[in-house]
């Protein structure tokens, strides 16, 4: 009577544990009416789990290797205009601001005693010219001697220098522009004396116009003339103005370990001027057709930067040489090819040969 209550106990339990059992298997049995893949991953025809990722193609763009530094904006040519004798400001022919042509007359000086200096010079050139052409039809005659010949030579010669003196001073009253350029404030006005060195106007050539600024000792080695330069200015907020480098000093600055460098700007507009501070990018070296992935496709390993291409539907682990990174993006030196597909998110979920499908970036 004992062994058969022990039976049916036993017997009630297998039973319930098998019920308990099936109910778990219907639970967890996948749907045979649905396609549709859980949220991380889904079953492949070969068995493994497939892994949602996003990827992008290895594109091609300009990379640029550059070396920062601050200069200030040059005049490409730029003069004090100032008189070299002493006078009275009898004319001035120019407006300021204007832009003027190499030997425009800017101002003119009172000419009136150097008019009369001139003409007293060929007064006495003349008279000493015919003493000396009578002292030597004399000394041919065998009447006058040598030493009289000889001082009216003497005579005349000096008499042509003061003549050229003469007109030398008279043509300084007309005060010129050396070079083409842009005029600015001037500082006098008719009526004005003069005297030697004064400032009368300031002319500048701006178009071109320089660059100076300095790099660091360290980059001497970089530095060659006919680089690029790409320049901003506070000025004009967005905008890149490119020149090339024409002048490196040979000499390094012992106090702050630096070499003036100066470039030249096409300017035909003439908005930049002179003083403006400067921001210069000094392009080292620019490569045209580099490519370039996202930085986050990029894995650290212990045997260097691996990144995965997605080949045949699978993840395929590739070793790459990386170069220059910029705005989000790195630059691959070996390892790819353009156009190849690489994971951009979600990488760390899979291994070499995992299964995956790229599903379209998060918010899109």
């Amino acid at each position: 009577m004992r062994r058969r209550s022990v039976t049916g106990t036993v017997t009630a339990l297998l039973l319930i544990l098998a019920a308990a059992g099936g109910g778990y298997w219907f639970l967890l049995k996948p749907s045979q009416d649905s396609d549709v893949p859980g949220p991380q991953a889904a079953e492949s025809p070969s068995g493994l789990q497939t892994v949602f990722v996003e990827a992008t193609p290895v594109l091609t763009g300009t990379v640029i290797r550059d070396v920062t530094a601050v200069g200030s904006l040059r005049s490409n040519e730029a003069v004090m205009i100032s008189p070299e004798i002493a006078g009275r400001i009898a004319e001035i022919h120019f407006r300021e601001g204007e832009r003027v042509e190499s030997g425009a007359r800017l101002v003119t000086l009172d000419d009136s005693i150097y008019r009369a200096e001139l003409a007293q010079a060929q007064a006495r050139l003349e008279l000493n010219r015919r003493n000396a052409e009578r002292a030597a039809e004399l000394f041919q005659r065998q009447v006058g001697t040598a030493r009289t010949r000889d001082e009216a030579q003497t005579a005349l010669r000096t008499a042509e220098a003061e003549v050229a003196l003469a007109r030398a001073r008279l043509e300084k009253t007309r005060i010129t522009a050396p070079f083409p350029g842009v005029l600015g404030l001037r500082r006098v006005s008719v009526g004005d004396y003069v005297v030697p060195g004064q400032e009368l106007v300031n002319l500048e050539n701006i178009d071109p116009i320089k660059v100076d600024f300095r790099v660091p000792e360290s980059a001497l080695r970089l530095l060659r003339e006919g680089q690029t330069v790409s320049v901003q200015v506070d000025a004009f907020p967005g905008e890149s103005f490119e020149g090339e480098v024409y002048a490196i000093d040979p000499q390094v600055d012992i106090q702050g370990r630096s070499v003036a460098v100066r470039a030249r700007l096409p300017n035909p507009d003439r908005r930049l001027k002179p003083g403006l501070f400067a921001r210069v990018s000094l392009i080292i070296e620019r490569r045209e057709d580099a490519m370039l992935i996202p930085e986050q496709a990029v894995v650290p390993t212990e045997k260097g930067a691996v990144v995965f291409t997605i080949v045949g539907g699978k993840a395929v682990e590739t070793q790459v040489q990386l170069g220059r990174r910029r705005d989000g993006k790195v630059e691959v030196l070996s390892g790819l090819a353009p156009g190849d597909i690489v994971i951009s998110a979600g990488q760390m979920k899979v291994r070499n040969g995992t299964p995956v499908t790229i599903q379209p970036p998060a918010g899109v």
